[in-house]
């Protein structure tokens, strides 16, 4: 089982691994990955791997059939061999910004209180679909209440429960399309606010900012209609 650096320190931009095999489709697993594998609508992260004198573009970050983490390169090339020592070069710019969208779109599945059916992050921009049978009728008042969370500079930590006490606690799973994972033992979950003062808490294996201060200026975007009971609802990060 690999030690999955990016859940210890989500603001680690650098380390070393040890390369401990490869995949029939050229990515490469490492024995303690600092990039983050697609998943929970979350992109893969991308950035460099370096070792003796090579480099090599990481295009994106994905899962294996079983669980494993796999660095994809952006073109075919010589891999480190098994046992190399290597070095995790993050874009971090690209990963803080999936960072913000994602902990701003925690906020907004608070703003907007109705069962999730899927979500996206991006860059620049996410969104979430919810279970609402009748658009908002005023995006400037869900942009506000958004920024004025964002603007109280609430902490955002970690907590960890068993998957009995999350079979026990079913309202903290908001998403209807995603389930937490389960069978490891004990499931994350993502707090914003403090235990007295609670504004969030979900299941999330994603990576996010300490605080919503850091979130920055956000905006709703389009609403669209995506079935009979689906809402999709952007979220733009201004700057």
């Amino acid at each position: 089982m690999s030690k999955l650096l990016f859940l210890e320190d989500a603001y680690q931009k650098e380390a070393v691994g040890v390369v401990i095999g490869h995949t029939p489709e050229g990515g490469i697993l490492l024995d303690a990955p600092l990039f983050y594998a697609t998943s929970g609508g979350q992109p893969g992260d991308s950035g460099v791997l370096k070792w003796d004198g090579h480099s090599t573009e990481i295009a994106t970050t994905v899962k294996t059939l079983d669980g494993a983490i796999a660095l994809v390169p952006s073109a075919p090339e010589e891999l480190p061999p098994i046992g190399t020592d290597v070095k995790q070069v993050l874009d971090w710019g690209r990963r803080h910004r999936h960072m913000r969208v994602h902990t701003a779109l925690h906020l907004l599945s608070v703003v907007i209180p109705l069962p999730v059916t899927g979500g996206s992050i991006g860059a620049e921009k996410g969104r979430l679909d919810f279970d609402m049978p009748e658009a908002p009728e005023d995006k400037q008042a869900l942009s506000d209440a958004l920024n004025a969370l964002i603007d109280r500079d609430l902490a955002v930590t970690e907590d960890w429960i068993t998957d009995a006490e999350l079979e026990a606690n079913p309202g903290l799973v908001k998403t209807m399309s995603v389930a937490p994972p389960k069978g490891a033992g004990k499931i994350r979950l993502v707090r914003i606010g403090t235990e007295d003062e609670q504004v969030d808490l979900q299941p999330c294996g994603g990576t996010h900012v300490a605080s919503t201060g850091e979130i920055g200026r956000v905006r709703i975007g389009k609403i669209e209609k995506k079935g009979k009971q689906n809402r999709r609802v952007y979220l733009h990060l201004d700057a």
